[in-house]
């Protein structure tokens, strides 16, 4: 294997084993692991002005190192002055080795960088072990260059997994070192 992304590594290596043993599963395949994680990011304020949608799109490929889609308005909102069409966000799916280098450094680097950061919380699971978390700024990423923002984004990050409960998707995320809150 070359040059495979070191938290890929880890589930091999430690998660996998962990895992087998804690929940009793037969086979290796039955042990939960990572489907994609799906960064999303709805600029509401792009209805007034296109240029912040650029800017959008410009910053996620650098965090992701892949190409976002442009997300538009499924209906008419007359309140938010939005149109059917519009865009209004923009979204990028990651998979195999590209999903594992970024959450590595969402959980090594990004995280810790966040103000008076003390875990993330254990409750924003689904039902199906899938984790969502939402970011207020992406300046944590040391990706970003801090003068050329225009504006604060946030973002929404889910981990979707192979997990049928919480509970399974909670351990295999802490086993791969996920900072939850205690």
């Amino acid at each position: 294997m070359s040059n495979v992304p070191r938290l890929k590594e880890n589930y091999f290596k430690n998660a996998l084993p962990a895992m087998m043993k804690e929940f009793n599963y037969k086979n290796p395949l039955q042990v939960p692991r990572l489907l994609k994680v799906t960064v999303n990011m709805g600029l509401g304020a792009a209805t007034q002005d296109a240029k912040i949608l650029d800017g959008a799109v410009e910053e996620l490929s650098l965090i992701t190192g892949q190409k976002p889609v442009i997300t538009r308005a499924r209906k008419s909102i007359a309140n938010f002055k939005l149109r059917k069409g519009m865009s209004i966000g923009a979204m990028v799916t990651m998979r195999g080795n590209r999903m594992y280098e970024f959450l590595d450094r969402l959980m090594s680097l990004a995280l810790p960088r966040v103000r008076d950061f003390r875990g993330i919380s254990p409750k924003a699971f689904d039902g199906r072990g899938n984790y969502s978390l939402g970011i207020r700024e992406q300046i944590i990423f040391p990706e970003i260059n801090y003068d050329k923002i225009d504006r604060v984004k946030g973002m929404n990050i889910t981990i979707s997994t192979t997990a049928r409960t919480d509970e399974e998707g909670k351990r295999l995320l802490e086993l791969l070192g996920m900072p939850f809150r205690s």
